[in-house]
């Protein structure tokens, strides 16, 4: 893959991945727009990887607390901050798990990736987004979060795997819908794209060993 094409989708999803709007959409719609080959699901997977370490350093103290409550989860002690945050953020990680194992088995992905497909989520939520964070009074913190309130983002956020949906924008309709604040229902959303991609990352896995461009995927995950 040409290094100019890896160096746009970096920059693509650099701006895109923070913001409420789809980064996997817009990804999609280069080669579309453009004379450039679609790059594929596997290089898209990569450059979420490289704005991953990015989203982990900002919210490091959150990622460190939720590391250190993995060994409590795993003893069954949920009752510390750390333990009860990852055990939040893995029931909010199941669905989109299913669904992408569904997905991926039955090649549904691949024929999602159409401009059509896209530009339709993106008007659809679009207006989900405008319509949630114009409801009651917003007044739920982060710290806050519920296991059922995990679950139910976790639905919401399933249905970012249609292309042109936006993951955070989704997540941030469904928190806000619960009475999360702005900043803290975008929070919410960031916590939860950490175990999503790197849960898609090793759902792709297998496919990154086995293209002959496995270079492109690591050269994109850097650059983003």
């Amino acid at each position: 893959m040409p290094l100019f094409h890896l160096f746009l989708l970096a920059i693509i999803q650099g701006l895109t991945e923070f913001l409420p709007v789809s980064s996997s959409g817009h990804l999609i719609l280069l080669p579309a727009l453009t004379s450039l080959d679609d790059q594929g699901l596997v290089i898209d997977v990569a450059v979420h990887i490289g704005t991953l370490f990015a989203v982990c350093w900002y919210f490091r103290q959150d990622v460190g607390l939720a590391a250190r409550g993995v060994p409590e989860l795993m003893r069954g002690r949920i009752e510390s901050r750390g333990g009860f945050l990852a055990l939040c953020l893995v029931i909010a990680t199941i669905p989109v798990m299913i669904l992408g194992l569904v997905f991926k088995l039955l090649g549904v992905m691949e024929i999602l990736r159409s401009v059509a497909v896209i530009g339709w989520m993106m008007i659809i939520f679009g207006i989900v987004l405008y319509l949630t964070d114009r409801m009651g009074p917003q007044t739920r913190k982060s710290e806050g979060w519920t296991l059922k309130h995990a679950l139910y983002l976790g639905l919401w956020q399933a249905i970012a795997l249609i292309p042109g949906t936006s993951r955070s924008g989704i997540v941030i309709s469904g928190a806000r819908a619960l009475g999360y604040g702005r900043h803290d229902a975008a929070k919410l959303s960031m916590l939860m794209s950490i175990p999503t991609i790197i849960a898609s990352g090793a759902l792709m896995g297998i496919d990154v060993v086995r293209i002959a461009d496995w270079q492109a995927a690591r050269d994109g995950a850097i650059a983003a």
